[in-house]
């Protein structure tokens, strides 16, 4: 790991963050297949699941929490997961969960993880509580904000100040985007608004239904495109860095 700490963009909204000493891996999906959906771009790296320290759950849609991932990361690996939303990891097997409501914090070594608001729906998913959606702020040396699933809401602007690193949605898993999400051109606002140093689009360009990219194959490579266009035009002072699936990128490259 570098120094000054890293991220690799495993996909869709799994990321591999590494920072002082500390691995944490956001949403994890690493199948090849999930429901109707299909995996496009190269299979995860074996080194993206290696000694987890911990996983952060941002809300409980299938697309994030995809239960044959987890169990790919063992049973012991432990779970920071929105409020509300324990008992369903615990009843498939998982013992060391942690709720977290938004402004709540947790440890993770030297690492400090406090759930922030996200603005989705959180329901939706058969058997599973409904569980108000989370982002994450993630401070050590550096500091990272993963948004999860969100929109813009009031309050994003002043939400982590004098930010290094964010990790945000530019789109969803088909051709179309259903509300409670950011496009690539709100994506850009959020990044007005946060104004880090550093930001990086997530949840885009590898889950796709199964049959369509042949079809509509231009969602799974225009809005990083289209998304690094705006950002230069409404953030300028702020450094996009496009990662396909399975690239990694330091803080201080």
């Amino acid at each position: 790991m570098n120094d000054s700490g890293s991220v690799t963009y495993v996909g869709h909204a799994t990321v591999l963050i590494e920072l002082d000493g500390v691995r944490l891996l956001t949403d994890p999906v690493l199948r090849r297949h999930v429901g109707p959906l299909v995996r496009h771009g190269p299979a995860p790296s074996p080194r993206a699941i290696e000694n987890v320290d911990a996983v952060l759950i941002s809300h409980l849609h299938r697309d994030h929490v995809d239960l044959g991932s987890l169990r790919r990361l063992g049973r012991e690996v432990r779970l920071l997961v929105p409020s509300g939303s324990r008992s369903f990891f615990e009843r498939h097997g998982f013992a060391d969960v942690t709720e977290l409501s938004a402004g709540e914090s947790v440890a993770v070594g030297p690492l400090t993880v406090t759930a922030v608001e996200a603005h989705h729906d959180g329901g939706g998913r058969r058997h599973a509580p409904v569980a108000p959606p989370v982002g994450f702020l993630i401070r050590g040396r550096r500091s990272v904000y993963f948004a999860g699933d969100t929109d813009l809401f009031a309050g994003m602007a002043d939400l982590a100040p004098d930010l290094d690193l964010a990790l945000l949605p530019i789109w969803g898993w088909g051709p179309t985007l259903g509300p409670d999400h950011l496009d690539p051109a709100s994506a850009a606002e959020a990044a007005a608004l946060l104004s880090p140093r550093l930001v990086v689009p997530i949840h885009w360009g590898t889950l796709y239904p199964f049959g369509l990219a042949r079809l509509r194959p231009h969602q799974l490579r225009l809005p990083g495109e289209e998304f690094a266009a705006r950002v230069r035009e409404r953030a300028p002072q702020v450094v996009t860095r496009v990662l396909s699936p399975g690239a990694s990128t330091s803080f201080s490259e």
